[in-house]
């Protein structure tokens, strides 16, 4: 880790004038454009007592890329040259859309956490399908981050995530369902029971459908998530989303923090949904140590993601995260 911190990182932290979104967009192009050279050099790491099944899909190594990071999957064949077990895409949202006003993504390097308000920018759920149709397979699982488009009324949601998942079903290994994002007007009112419901009915079939759940639900709100998950057909859970609370943070910034003050809520919310769901669980938010994508397994999730962390430690992080959890397994 030490060389992408001291050499690579400062290099990176000040593209754009130290804007954070100009930094991703140039690394996310420069990843496009070395994703072949990266591919036929190495492919994902899967030392002995790695690999996994979870929800029916086999991995190489429990550690994956968090959506967000590749939106509308420009990289895909980077990802698993830098180490990753598996990729999520998205969130893509069946109607293209800008998202929020710039800036929208803030670095708290202090706090090894980041702020976003993106708002699911993304080019839409066809041209993400006609990407992936092009690129053909890839030697680890996909999932891809459905969400809801912005110009969507609640009331439509259900169809538009339908219509994502149909141009997109032939691509993905599984789905996530991401009703948690604290950045797109009354997203997370799809996490109550009934609407959440019939969600499930509509997206449930021969995919696995996950659902992605936000950290600052109570106790009681999570059981009664899970419930839902499970007479639904749910095929897993991933805890957790960003959080909008400032667990010891000073920021003045609105949006979603992730990054390592998330990762003791993270843990919480792991534990939780595993034991009171007995669902495979995949487990996000704050893993900044190798030890912590550890703790995140031995809390009862089968497969951990990267996001927050990976930017302030590099590849480095992949390979420790997936040593450490090979131990734990």
């Amino acid at each position: 880790m030490r060389a992408y911190e001291r050499v690579a990182r400062p290099l990176l932290f000040r593209l754009g004038g130290g804007d954070a979104e100009t930094a991703h967009e140039r690394t996310l192009r420069a990843l496009e454009r070395l994703s072949r050279p990266l591919a036929a050099f190495r492919g994902p790491l899967s030392p002995p007592g790695a690999a996994r099944t979870v929800f029916g899909v086999a991995f190489p190594n429990p550690v994956g890329l968090a959506a967000g990071m590749d939106k509308d999957g420009r990289a895909l064949r980077a990802w698993p040259a830098l180490g990753f077990g598996f990729v999520e895409v998205g969130t893509v949202t069946r109607h293209a859309q800008p998202g929020n006003e710039r800036p929208r993504l803030f670095r708290l390097p202090a706090d090894e956490a980041i702020v976003n308000r993106m708002g699911f920018n993304n080019a839409g759920a066809a041209a993400l399908a006609a990407r992936l149709a092009k690129l053909g397979s890839l030697p680890v699982p996909l999932g891809i981050s459905l969400g809801k488009s912005k110009v969507t009324a609640l009331d439509d949601a259900v169809a538009d995530y339908a219509e994502s998942l149909r141009l997109l079903r032939p691509y993905g290994d599984y789905f996530a369902v991401n009703v948690s994002s604290p950045n797109t007007p009354g997203l997370r009112c799809l996490q109550d029971a009934d609407r959440l419901r019939e969600l499930l009915a509509a997206l449930v079939g021969d995919r696995p459908i996950l659902v992605k759940i936000a950290p600052d639900l109570t106790d009681d709100a999570l059981g009664e998530l899970v419930d839902v998950c499970l007479a639904g057909g749910a095929a897993g859970l991933i805890a957790t989303n960003t959080t909008v609370d400032r667990p010891g943070v000073r920021t003045a910034e609105a949006g979603g923090l992730s990054g390592r003050p998330l990762f003791a809520r993270a843990l919480e919310v792991v534990r939780f949904v595993a034991k009171h769901s007995g669902l495979p669980v995949i487990g996000v938010g704050g893993i900044t140590r190798p030890d912590d994508a550890a703790r995140l397994i031995d809390a009862g999730a089968g497969l951990v993601q990267l996001y927050t962390g990976f930017i302030y430690h590099g590849p480095a992080l992949v390979r420790g995260c997936v040593r450490a959890t090979r131990r734990a397994a």
